[in-house]
């Protein structure tokens, strides 16, 4: 059964740093990526960042320039390097690991908080 973990959530200053990490456990990587996204209080879920086989990665307009996702593949984890946080940016954050031949299998993790507030 496919597992995910997410960490490295907490209370941060406007202007400050946090690394998120998802740990991904009995998953064969493929071409449809792991993703991140986050839910703030009252609000949908949305999308945030993705990191494809090969490297390749996409971020939502808000934190483009801010946000690195990244991933270290023997460790079987994905990070979220979030700098410049924002009060905007508070919300929970969930990783999204995808597979299957049409990409429609999504196993999400059980999602990380995130605050920022001075």
């Amino acid at each position: 059964q496919v597992q995910l973990a997410e960490s490295g959530g907490g209370l941060v200053q406007p202007g400050g740093s946090l690394r998120l990490s998802c740990t991904v456990l009995r998953f064969t990587s493929g071409p449809c990526g792991k993703h991140w996204y986050r839910q703030a209080a009252g609000k949908q879920r949305e999308w945030v960042s993705s990191i494809r086989t090969g490297g390749s990665t996409s971020y939502a307009d808000p934190v483009q320039g801010r946000f690195t996702v990244s991933e270290d593949k023997a460790k079987g984890t994905v990070y979220l390097q979030m700098n410049s946080l924002k009060t905007e940016d508070t919300a929970m954050y969930f990783c999204k690991a995808v597979s299957g031949s049409f990409c429609t299998n999504n196993y999400w993790g059980q999602g990380t908080q995130v605050t920022v507030s001075s």
